[in-house]
């Protein structure tokens, strides 16, 4: 796990060798949607342990088969997952599968094809995602837009601990995160080259959502 370079940013990039090998199997075009779906359930728990890292415990009273003691769990309110529509299900999976009592939200975005910028359509959260600390996941940081505007509308909605987790990230995408929410760190597990004129992340991994569900 290594911070990304450039500045002061709270920018994580998560260097695990088996989140990497994981990475480079989605990268490729050959890789069915079946496989990458599973890929991206795999790699989406490895990074869960990261994000998760520093939850609180607290020392409670339990009995082994042998004696009592005392031993540590989470402390206080779990984790919320919020999933940007409809590709960051893609990675809420995985992490429940490792967080499988964390509360779940959705915010559902489009752009606006004139203005070029983010709409909302959609938005379902616990009623107590104050308390929670709040993971967004998005596979893909390209522009940045989206995601800045999602976590502005989280903490609209009451949200105060939140980070933000994805596949890639290209260097503009992590630039408007971080300059519009300089409070919400940020994981991924690459930075990639730049963008393209479509928008696409280069080398990138190609349309998260596509591949996951298998359209185009």
């Amino acid at each position: 796990m290594t911070e990304a370079p450039n500045g002061p940013r709270d920018v994580t990039v998560i260097q695990h060798p088996l989140v990497q090998h994981k990475l480079t199997l989605m990268r490729q075009k050959a890789t069915s949607t079946g496989e990458f779906r599973r890929l991206a359930r795999e790699i989406s728990l490895l990074m869960a342990y990261e994000l998760t890292r520093d939850l609180p415990l607290e020392m409670t009273g339990i009995e082994t088969p042998l004696e009592p003691m005392q031993a540590p769990i989470l402390s206080g309110k779990k984790l919320c997952i919020v999933s940007i529509l409809r590709a960051g299900d893609g990675l809420m999976e995985g992490m429940l599968d490792l967080v499988p009592s964390a509360r779940v939200g959705h915010i559902g975005l489009y752009r606006d094809p004139e203005t070029l910028v983010p709409v909302e359509y959609y938005l379902k959260l616990p009623d107590d995602v104050s308390e929670r600390l709040v993971i967004v996941v998005d596979p893909m940081l390209a522009t940045g837009h989206s995601a800045a505007a999602a976590l502005a509308r989280l903490k609209q909605a009451g949200a105060e601990q939140l980070r933000f987790a994805c596949l890639l990230a290209a260097p503009q995408g992590v630039d408007v995160v971080t300059g519009a929410h300089p409070d919400v760190p940020v994981f991924t597990c690459s930075i990639d080259r730049e963008l393209d004129e479509h928008a696409y992340i280069r080398p990138g991994l190609g349309d998260a959502g596509d591949r996951l569900y298998g359209t185009k």
